[in-house]
């Protein structure tokens, strides 16, 4: 039987382990909305596919996939690909999926966060969201895990953490008055203490120039190892993002992780800047109560939203010129890993990345 905790994790010895740690598998979701994904979703559906098979060549992957798509989900994915029915409002498993904690003794639980479309009916992207809101607790059930229902909105792209108790976010996020408005800074680190048995919160400021997550830490900066982080960069003076960048290499440089260690920082140059054409936003479906694609659009392009799966790293590239040297510098930060580049222009055009997709499993620790 999986039970609904009332206890919290930090009090049951539970903790939230870094990505790079190792995982048991990786979970997704199908992608079908025509008023997010052009042309029905067809050219973002291949561009998953080919993520999951990225991933796939390191460990587990299992993709959810609504009634209606089940069947095409399974056609386009390989079999070992595992394909589950999961209904759904969109294909976002970092940001309404559950956040999984350990406790070195073999466990493993899921922490289920509110979802509510990055802002409710105060900027959110789409309505209703109600589906979304109850995929932790089914990817619970179907891992036969027990949940914590976390009081906060909180999506997982809006934290990255080291697994040594330091976590990374930004203001932009986490203090906006359409996720969690009575709660302080201060009563938010609590809740993570609480449910991730953080230690010590790293506050940045605003994420990438026009990310409609409202500025997620996935986009802008990462940890590749305990002290170790990479962050999105340019060095044209002219362009919003290099003001935001700064800020953020100098909050970094003044900051200390849980562990007292000053971070080694680690600059990856955006790709573009990027921006939505008149074609791709003509094959998008114009639909009211969701976020309009219109062309011209700038896209929060970051090589920083790659995903860390065991024994690669999963690496989105958009034919840009920017992509050989970002490949490079990756492949230098994880000498133990295959990096494995992934064309994911389709899924940035839907609104985020590589690591938005995907929500990582941990193996159990100490088992």
């Amino acid at each position: 039987m999986v039970r609904k905790l009332e206890t919290l994790p930090r009090t049951d010895g539970y903790r939230m382990p870094a990505e790079f740690e190792p995982h048991a598998g990786t979970w997704m979701l199908w992608p079908e909305r025509p008023d997010n994904w052009r042309l029905g979703a067809k050219p973002a559906q291949h561009a998953f596919v080919a993520v999951a098979q990225a991933i796939a060549r390191g460990e587990p992957v299992t993709v959810g996939a609504s009634p209606r798509q089940f069947a095409n989900a399974r056609a386009m994915l390989p079999p070992p690909i595992r394909v589950v029915e999961l209904s759904n409002n969109d294909s976002w498993m970092r940001d309404c999926g559950p956040t999984f904690v350990v406790d070195g003794k073999g466990g493993v639980r899921a922490v289920d966060w509110v979802f509510n479309a990055w802002g409710g009916l105060e900027g959110g992207l789409y309505f209703p969201w109600d589906q979304d809101d109850l995929v932790a607790s089914k990817v619970a059930e179907v891992e036969r895990v027990d949940r914590y229902r976390a009081p906060i909105v909180l999506e997982g792209g809006s934290i990255h953490v080291d697994g040594e108790g330091t976590l990374l976010t930004t203001e932009e996020c986490l203090l906006n008055p359409n996720r969690n408005p009575g709660l302080s800074r201060a009563g938010i680190e609590q809740v993570l203490a609480d449910y991730l048995a953080i230690e010590k919160t790293v506050w940045l400021g605003p994420g990438v120039v026009d990310d409609e997550t409202s500025g997620h830490i996935d986009n802008l900066c990462c940890f590749v190892r305990p002290g170790v982080v990479a962050l999105t960069w340019t060095d044209d003076k002219a362009d919003p993002q290099y003001d935001i960048s700064h800020d953020a290499f100098e909050r970094l440089s003044a900051a200390t992780d849980a562990r007292g260690r000053r971070f080694e920082i680690h600059k990856l140059h955006q790709p573009g800047p990027l921006h939505l054409t008149e074609e791709e936003s003509r094959g998008i479906d114009a639909v009211e109560g969701t976020q309009p694609r219109l062309a011209g659009a700038r896209l929060a392009a970051s090589y920083v939203n790659f995903y860390i799966a065991n024994g690669v790293v999963a690496v989105p590239v958009f034919d840009d010129p920017h992509d050989g040297e970002a490949i490079e510098r990756i492949a230098r930060l994880f000498p133990g890993r295959t990096v494995v580049p992934v064309p994911a222009r389709e899924i940035l055009l839907g609104g985020g990345n590589i690591h938005c997709i995907t929500q990582q499993q941990p193996a159990p620790r100490g088992a």
